[in-house]
């Protein structure tokens, strides 16, 4: 049986949980009793704060290729008509996904797809739920090829607070919709470019929650 933890926390887990525990014996001999009472369950706190934002369900994913699912949750934040210039090089419809400190982070394919195009940028960290963020943030792009030829891009964008984006991924991989290809620590946002050239419906709002590999933002023709 799978733990309920990302395997791309494993480190933080592990990192976390000796620190903390080591912080936790120690007041015992350091503190006095005043103070060990109020200390002592901080620690347990924040270890479970750990292991609770590394967590990572398993998920009865929606296959259906003509539905493009959410690759996050987290609240919808924008969606908007852009002129994307990195790899599909026309307009598409954005939607852009912020993750808080609450929401699971590990990331999911919308659709199944061969990775043609990977890229990561260095760059600041504004507040995830900002526009600048979108445009000035550390982030990674992900162009797909989806099964019949259509392109589609991934962009996942560092936070305030996030400063670790995870893509496993590497170019010619191919992936199934909804399977799992990193993660962004501790806050974040991650952004999903459809071509206007793809027919489709987006059937998300702004506001709106949604979760990885369960919600559908849009069905395309």
């Amino acid at each position: 049986m799978r733990l309920p933890i990302s395997r791309y926390g494993l480190r933080e887990v592990s990192l976390f949980t000796f620190i903390l525990s080591l912080l936790f014996l120690l007041s015992f001999f350091l503190l006095p009793s005043t103070f060990l009472k109020i200390v002592s369950p901080l620690f347990l706190l924040a270890a479970a704060f750990v292991f609770y934002f590394f967590r990572d369900p398993e998920r009865p994913i929606l296959k259906d290729e003509k539905k493009l699912l959410s690759p996050a949750d987290g609240r919808v934040m924008e969606i908007a008509s852009v002129e994307e210039k990195e790899f599909l090089h026309k307009e598409a419809t954005k939607i852009g996904i912020f993750m808080s400190l609450f929401d699971v982070h590990v990331n999911r394919l919308p659709c199944s797809g061969r990775v043609e195009y990977l890229k990561h940028l260095n760059g600041r960290f504004h507040d995830a739920r900002t526009k600048e963020a979108s445009a000035e943030n550390e982030c990674s792009f992900i162009g797909l090829v989806m099964n019949g030829g259509r392109r589609l891009l991934i962009k996942q964008v560092a936070g305030i607070i996030a400063r670790r984006i995870v893509c496993t991924l590497s170019t010619g991989d191919y992936l199934e919709q909804g399977q799992r290809f990193g993660m962004i620590k501790f806050g974040s946002r991650v952004e999903v470019f459809i071509p206007k050239e793809i027919p489709c419906r987006v059937l998300v709002k702004e506001g709106q929650k949604v979760k990885a590999g369960l919600t559908i933002l849009a069905e395309v023709d």
